[in-house]
């Protein structure tokens, strides 16, 4: 008996002195972090800007291989938005916020974890030089009640070993990025090829959609993002282990109303799909006809005229159109895509 009483005085005293000595930590902390990267701000800012580009460099998330992660429109800059939980405890979860967003100069984030009411605020600031960035992290950690307060005494070195780790993805990521420019500078539009591919696979969505002017290229840019979120989070790939997105289509669909299509990313082998939606496809070994095109995506259509004509003129036959998308789709820029028209006897 005076064992427990001396057990128990002992742990209320340790106790006391350990919230007393949290009154002097603050309940939340502010501390800066600049980093510098070798690649100009133009290359940098999207990879902060676009949620889905954070989360394939961001240790945060990194970290976090086997969370489920979503994605919210508008993607990228102000209003984005992104969600992440654990599947294998439901009390382990977040969201993470863009609430301000002014080109190639200043973010502001905000990410919530669990049920926490205060988040963590953090801006970002972008300053170029040269072909180099500087880029500076303001961050304010949320509140923290008084006994967990210990908490702010190690944030400022985790997050800073977070964020180091992060840059270092970031200039992998972008190297690769700047070697593929490079890659497309050379390209020669609007010039007639003959090529032959071989066998490939795969994985994507099928989609209908109206064929009015400007509908097509959004609704290709939805399904582009949702394909991508399926191939990196879901199947766990990195940028470099899948290829460039394909659209597979009529080759004349073009004139109709409405247009179906399938858009996937090429893999080397199938996985078990968990999501209906998705399906794989197979493209058989062919001879191709090419053009490569740049413009807006509506305006493509001289060119797949031109690779239908040649056919005709040839005496060929054609297979289904394939677009080959060399940048992201977006509806508020103009494209770079490859036009494939597989040709036989």
């Amino acid at each position: 008996m005076r064992l427990f009483k001396f057990i128990t005085y002992i742990t209320v005293f340790l106790v006391s002195v350990y919230a007393l000595s949290m009154l002097f930590v603050d309940e939340s902390k502010q501390f800066t972090i600049e980093k510098e990267i070798n690649y100009p701000v133009d290359k940098v800012f999207p990879q902060f800007n676009n949620l889905q580009n954070f989360a394939q460099w961001s240790a945060f998330f990194q970290n976090k291989e086997n969370y489920s992660l979503s994605f919210y429109t508008p993607y990228e800059g102000q209003g984005s938005s992104m969600s992440f939980q654990n599947p294998k405890n439901k009390s382990d979860f977040g969201d993470l916020f863009i609430r301000y967003s002014n080109l190639n100069s200043t973010l502001k984030y905000q990410l919530f974890e669990g049920v926490k009411k205060s988040p963590y605020q953090i801006d970002v600031k972008f300053f170029p030089q040269n072909n180099k960035t500087k880029v500076v992290w303001f961050i304010h950690t949320p509140r923290q009640p008084l006994l967990k307060r210990s908490l702010n005494l190690i944030t400022e070195d985790y997050v800073a070993d977070n964020i180091e780790s992060s840059m270092q993805k970031l200039s992998q990521l972008l190297g690769g990025k700047v070697d593929r420019e490079i890659q497309l500078s050379k390209i020669k539009y609007d010039t007639l090829l003959i090529e032959k591919d071989k066998d490939m696979l795969l994985l994507g969505i099928n989609v209908s959609t109206n064929n009015k002017k400007g509908n097509a290229i959004k609704s290709i840019e939805l399904n582009h993002n949702k394909v991508i979120n399926f191939v990196t989070k879901d199947f766990n790939k990195k940028e470099d282990e899948f290829g460039l997105p394909i659209l597979i289509t009529e080759a004349s669909g073009y004139k109709n109303k409405e247009i179906s299509y399938f858009y996937g990313v090429p893999l080397k082998k199938k996985q078990g799909l968990t999501d209906n939606n998705f399906s794989y496809r197979t493209l058989n070994p062919s001879d191709y006809y090419v053009m490569y095109y740049k413009g807006s995506y509506d305006g493509r259509v001289k060119v797949i005229t031109q690779l239908l004509n040649q056919a005709k003129k040839d005496s060929m036959r054609n297979g289904y159109l394939q677009e080959t998308f060399l940048e992201s789709p977006d509806s508020k820029k103009e494209v770079k895509i490859k036009l494939s028209l597989p040709v036989f006897r």
